[in-house]
């Protein structure tokens, strides 16, 4: 299954791979396809709105929202890349 964010179905197979692979990185935590992980006090990310994660990932990045670990990962990715992560995994309207 690839992805069920708002635009998993809507892009070419060429950024459906890169979306697919930038949004790999968020499973360790957050489970496959931001379904959450079981036990697990991190939230899952396909019930957040789109809006929701971007708007989290750009203050993580910034430093705007504390964290153990976010705030680190987030500033390895562009804006770009922010906003095709939270639009693969975030929930569909």
């Amino acid at each position: 299954m690839l992805g069920t964010g708002a635009i998993a179905n809507e892009l070419t197979p060429e950024k459906k791979l890169q979306a697919a692979s930038l949004a790999a990185t968020c499973a360790n935590c957050h489970g496959t396809n931001g379904q959450g992980v079981e036990g697990s006090a991190v939230t899952g990310l396909a019930n957040l709105s789109v809006e929701y994660i971007k708007t989290n990932m750009i203050w993580f990045k910034t430093g705007q929202r504390p964290a153990t670990v976010m705030h680190q990962l987030a500033k390895g990715y562009t804006d770009e890349q922010i906003d095709i992560i939270a639009n693969y995994l975030g929930k569909k309207d």
